[in-house]
């Protein structure tokens, strides 16, 4: 209970001290100097984003991280086991990273501020015009060499077998021809979920795939194929292995 109210404590007093560096970044995107201002926001997310994994007594530990491209936009897909798998992909690739965010969350003040500067797409899933414009305008921040990262799952699985991927996100792929760098959480529903929403020290294991390129070969590609080989890659570093498919 202690470290889940030390938690949030930190999480909404720390938010106001970003606010001067929020308006530098503002300005200097005004000014045309946006490489400059980008950098400060991967400094600035980047370090929140771990202190938050932190304060939870959480250990994390990621393999791969050298098969992340270096000099080319990825879509990072990755399965989603609990609330804490945003602040530790955020916190621990080393990337500036994009999400593809559900709209309420531009209710929360600063936190929204500071997700427009990330290049966040935000997207509302009860209206189907907006989603698809929120699709590509995901694809255009990829073009434009932005990382975003979507879970495709929808809704947290919190420890449970992975929901059948939607493809509908692979679209972001398809439409920005962008690389889909595949990454696998194991624990991090331990965290917080488990808990009952209590925060508890876990260790939590994060595997970074080969990225994914059928797509950028065969254009006409489908997004169910491309989503179940998306998502075959994903489980196949999960800890607990998925049932096996049986074949007629």
């Amino acid at each position: 209970m202690i470290r889940t109210i030390v938690w949030f404590t930190y999480f909404w007093l720390y938010l106001p001290t970003t606010i001067p560096a929020l308006r530098k970044v503002k300005k200097l995107r005004k000014n045309g100097n946006d490489e400059q201002a980008d950098q400060i926001v991967k400094q600035q997310s980047n370090k929140w984003a771990k202190r938050l994994v932190k304060l939870t007594g959480a250990r994390v530990k990621i393999e791969g991280i050298e098969r992340i491209p270096k000099d080319e936009p990825v879509l990072i897909v990755s399965n989603h086991q609990g609330n804490f798998d945003i602040p530790i992909i955020l916190g621990y690739l080393d990337l500036k990273i994009g999400f593809i965010s559900k709209v309420e969350v531009k209710k929360l003040p600063i936190i929204a501020s500071w997700m427009e500067e990330m290049n966040c797409v935000f997207m509302d899933r009860k209206n189907r015009r907006q989603s698809v414009k929120a699709i590509l305008q995901g694809a255009k921040q990829l073009k434009d060499g932005h990382n975003l990262v979507v879970f495709p799952e929808g809704t947290r699985s919190k420890g449970g077998p992975v929901s059948q991927f939607k493809q509908g996100s692979f679209k972001l792929a398809t439409k920005s021809g962008a690389a889909i760098l595949p990454v696998t959480i194991n624990g991090s529903f331990k965290i917080m979920e488990a808990n009952n929403n209590l925060m508890k020290p876990a260790d939590v294991k994060v595997t970074i795939g080969e990225p994914v390129r059928i797509h950028q070969q065969n254009k006409d590609i489908d997004g169910i194929t491309l989503a179940g080989i998306v998502q075959e890659e994903i489980e196949k570093n999960l800890d607990v292995q998925p049932p096996v498919k049986e074949t007629v």
